[in-house]
């Protein structure tokens, strides 16, 4: 399905590096799953975006410094403060470009 997403989308122009968790063996939550991308971009965690739809997963990543975006796909009453929301993957290429703004995107 993630495959399938990001080919449909064209996911895959907008990052340079994709961290899928059945293909490196960590879930998310688990902390070793945004180690193993700073470890492949040699970057900090400032310079990297998580899009997710669970807060779970969300509140982690924003901890060590990912900026973050949550997917809505329908209400929650949970609330955690990220950085954008969008409830579309149409949305995304301008929403990246307002994450990273006039700097653009490195990782």
């Amino acid at each position: 399905m993630s495959s399938y997403l990001r080919v449909k989308f064209d996911l895959n122009s907008l990052f340079k590096i994709i961290i899928i968790s059945g293909e490196v063996g960590y879930r998310k939550p688990d902390e070793r799953i945004y180690d193993v991308l700073l470890d492949r971009i040699h970057s900090s965690p400032s310079n990297c975006v998580l899009i997710d739809d669970r807060e779970k997963n969300l509140l982690p990543a924003s901890e060590i410094g990912f900026k973050t975006i949550r997917f809505i796909r329908e209400e929650s009453i949970d609330y955690f403060p990220v950085d954008f929301e969008i409830s579309s993957f149409v949305e995304l290429p301008q929403v990246i470009e307002r994450v990273f703004g006039d700097k653009g995107i490195d990782v």
